[in-house]
């Protein structure tokens, strides 16, 4: 299996056009699969807060019609959040990490979670709520997975709400993820963004999709790696990240997240000749 390292970065749209040059065609399909925050938009304290520039807006409802193109956003957010914050119809949405995924038409692919690991999560929720939810910090309940937000407490006391967010979900079983001043709490399955990437390629294309089409990820959590592991022989995949040093599974890493727009640039270029 393929490790994660150190890996090329891009900064700009020449950067694009330089080290990816001929990867995409015109006529050739493309899968656009794209986490939805700190991807196409920028981190905020509160994921209420977030929104998209005029011209981020403008690419992403210009490729969603494109007939080349399949777009796809796979969110850590539940479904109708994110379906609610991105306005774009018939598309591919994910929500939960790809725990609920529906297509452009209406269908759906929920996965459902046994009795027992929905008691315990239950349970955490009523626990991180009890016992955490004050100084700041506030637990976001996605129904079937959790965020614990901690971004927002007095700095000294930071890994104390951290640690003991992680022992209460790890208590219950399921998994306590970092994110961006944040843990997520997942069930102990096994689907994760990647297994949702392949199951949407799969039933958009065939089982042979990837000798049919061109696919590129984009994403800038650590729950996005799962995707860029999967895919790590079947397309390219961006990591959104500041940090230089970062070791990740995917192709190339963006400098920042408004790279992300000239990532879009590129491919609205290619496919508008």
């Amino acid at each position: 299996m393929s490790e994660k390292r150190l890996v090329p970065v891009i900064g700009s749209l020449a950067d694009f056009e330089s080290k990816l040059a001929g990867y995409l065609h015109a006529n050739t399909p493309l899968a656009l699969l794209l986490d939805y925050d700190g991807t196409l938009v920028a981190i905020a304290d509160n994921p209420a807060n977030t929104f998209f520039t005029a011209s981020m807006k403008k690419l992403l409802d210009q490729l969603a019609v494109h007939p080349k193109v399949f777009l796809a956003i796979i969110s850590g957010r539940g479904l109708r959040d994110v379906q609610s914050c991105l306005g774009i119809k018939g598309i591919t949405y994910a929500g939960n990490h790809g725990l609920e995924i529906e297509s452009g038409d209406g269908t759906r692919h929920d996965y459902e979670l046994p009795a027992e690991l929905q008691k315990h999560y239950t349970n955490i929720v009523r626990e991180l709520t009890e016992n955490l939810e004050n100084n700041g910090a506030w637990v976001e309940d996605k129904k079937v997975s959790l965020t614990f937000h901690y971004r927002d407490v007095p700095t000294d006391t930071a890994e104390q709400y951290k640690g003991a967010a992680k022992a209460i979900i790890e208590s219950h079983g399921f998994r306590a993820n970092q994110a961006h001043m944040a843990i997520e709490a997942k069930p102990p399955v096994n689907w994760n963004k990647g297994e949702a990437a392949l199951l949407i390629l799969k039933n958009q294309f065939g089982d042979d999709w990837a000798k049919k089409i061109k696919v590129i990820f984009a994403g800038d959590d650590n729950t996005d790696e799962d995707a860029m592991r999967l895919l790590r022989d079947s397309g390219t995949s961006f990591r959104v990240s500041t940090d230089p040093n970062i070791q990740t599974y995917a192709d190339f890493r963006l400098a920042r997240q408004r790279v992300v727009e000239d990532l879009l640039t590129w491919i609205s270029n290619t496919y508008n000749q």
